[in-house]
């Protein structure tokens, strides 16, 4: 665990999840009282428990952002032509 100026941190060097090197906790000031064992233990079952998305959730993300994307796509060429009848014509 180490003390810095400002926060407390604890790091999981190891973690038993396979695509994470390390895992990096701040502690919130008011638990810095509670041991370096419990803390540590804690990080660790967090940090073990933690893995990728699964794809599934990955290619739904974007393909609401394709959609999302070809939404504005349409607005604007529907409001260009909007107003290109309206003022140039």
């Amino acid at each position: 665990m180490l003390k810095g100026v400002n926060h407390q941190i604890v790091e999981v060097t190891k973690p038993s999840c396979e695509y994470f090197e390390r895992v990096i906790f701040f502690v919130k000031p008011e638990f810095s009282a509670v041991s370096e064992g419990t803390l540590r233990e804690r990080a660790s079952t967090i940090a073990s428990e933690a893995g990728a998305p699964p794809p599934s959730k990955v290619r739904q993300d974007r393909l609401l952002l394709a959609c999302r994307l070809l939404c504005a796509a349409f607005v604007g060429a529907a409001v260009t032509i909007i107003v290109n009848k309206l003022f140039f014509s």
